[in-house]
């Protein structure tokens, strides 16, 4: 049972709540975020009546009923990821956030599906399964680098490799469950599986980039810092309409419209700055749902499956940085501590799962447990292993 609060008493719940538990763990050394996850995890539907509770503050139909602030939270997160991926960046670092990307998306697939299937599970299962592990969450990743304003190679390189990660996700997620509708018997066309998402992929990038040009022309006519940051968030509403229309990635689209910008704007970093001014309480509303809806129940049902699943795509992610690292020729500190901050998995994971219970039905309840069981863990403990891999890199300082 959850108490009668309307809609604006509990949002404004969730914000208290989590500014309060974040401020908590700074007493621990813990990131904000994963106090903002631990709020939501008190405050929702599934982990307190798990332990005798009788009621809980939100209910699951207000934390099911409120996408749209992930939604536009993943939108602001996605545009400031796209001012990292500035031509003169690249120029200098080459293709290694590339092959880093690359590397560790294919390798968290590769060890999950080897393990399944050397432990006997349905080769078809086992293809789908892994392929959702490439699948990385850069949200808590990039709240821990904004609230420690950690600053280095990794860091860098960090912030290039998880925006690239969503399109290699979906890529790999594509061509391994095209195989495994082959085998099932339920695939019309794999190539067609493999060359849609592809398109789709290309579409968002496209639109991302004129969506981008188009925002830098009223910028010109408004100079104050109100109107500059009513126009963003215009256009990043508009950004994350429109892929929804087209069925095309949120994500994709506003990380190339943030790119856009800043590329071609010499104001870029202010631009950047205005929009960040506004996503405090966004954030935190993100994050405190995202731990509202959380089912902690699912932890009793996974198993082994479950284990080889979570440990598998840890291992991994990590082995996979590490060699994308090496092959890239980058610093000794990347290839050692990057991989740890790649663990976080969320959104993008779960909306696969979707998809993944439709190539094979019969085990759509159970890939559904397996991942949010890996979500819970991951989304927990990975603020905080993020921000020990970039304090021992040496990129956030004490102060």
């Amino acid at each position: 049972m959850s108490l009668s609060l309307n809609v604006l008493t509990q949002l404004g719940i969730m914000i208290l709540f989590g500014m309060f538990m974040g401020r908590m763990m700074k007493h621990i050394k813990l990131p904000n975020v994963t106090g903002y996850l631990l709020a939501g995890l008190l405050l929702g539907p599934y982990f307190l009546p798990t332990l005798g509770c009788p009621f809980s503050i939100l209910s699951e139909s207000f934390t099911s009923g409120i996408g749209i602030v992930s939604e536009v939270a993943l939108g602001f997160i996605a545009f400031s990821i796209g001012n990292e991926f500035r031509i003169s960046y690249f120029r200098k670092v080459g293709a290694a956030p590339l092959i880093i990307a690359s590397m560790e998306s294919l390798f968290a697939v590769l060890v999950v599906v080897a393990v399944l299937v050397l432990t006997r599970h349905d080769v078809a299962f086992s293809l789908v399964l892994g392929s959702i592990a490439a699948a990385t969450a850069p949200a808590a990743t990039i709240m821990v680098i904004n609230q420690y304003r950690a600053k280095g190679p990794v860091t860098s390189t960090l912030l290039s490799v998880v925006a690239i990660d969503d399109a290699t996700a979906l890529i790999l997620f594509s061509v391994f469950s095209a195989i495994a509708s082959g085998m099932s018997g339920r695939a019309s066309n794999p190539v067609t599986s493999i060359l849609v998402p592809v398109g789709q992929i290309l579409a968002a990038l496209a639109l991302g980039a004129l969506a981008g040009f188009l925002l830098l022309i009223p910028m010109r006519f408004f100079h104050k810092k109100s109107n500059r940051l009513a126009l963003i968030c215009g256009f990043i509403f508009i950004a994350i309409g429109v892929a929804d229309l087209l069925g095309l990635s949120s994500l994709m689209l506003c990380m190339a419209l943030g790119a856009a910008v800043a590329n071609l704007s010499s104001e870029a970093n202010q631009i950047i700055s205005i929009a960040e001014s506004v996503t405090s309480p966004i954030y935190i509303l993100f994050f405190v749902a995202s731990g509202a809806g959380l089912q902690v129940s699912v932890l009793r049902t996974v198993g082994v499956i479950g284990a080889i699943y979570i440990i598998g795509r840890s291992v991994g992610k990590l082995f996979g940085a590490w060699l994308g690292a090496r092959i890239s020729h980058t610093q000794d500190a990347v290839a050692k501590y990057l991989g740890p901050c790649l663990l976080p998995q969320a959104g993008v994971a779960i909306g696969l799962t979707l998809v993944a219970g439709r190539i094979v039905p019969e085990y759509a309840s159970s890939i559904r447990a397996v991942v949010l069981a890996g979500t819970l863990i991951y989304e927990i403990a990975g603020p905080g292993i993020t921000k020990l891999s970039l304090t021992k890199a040496g990129e956030i300082t004490k102060s």
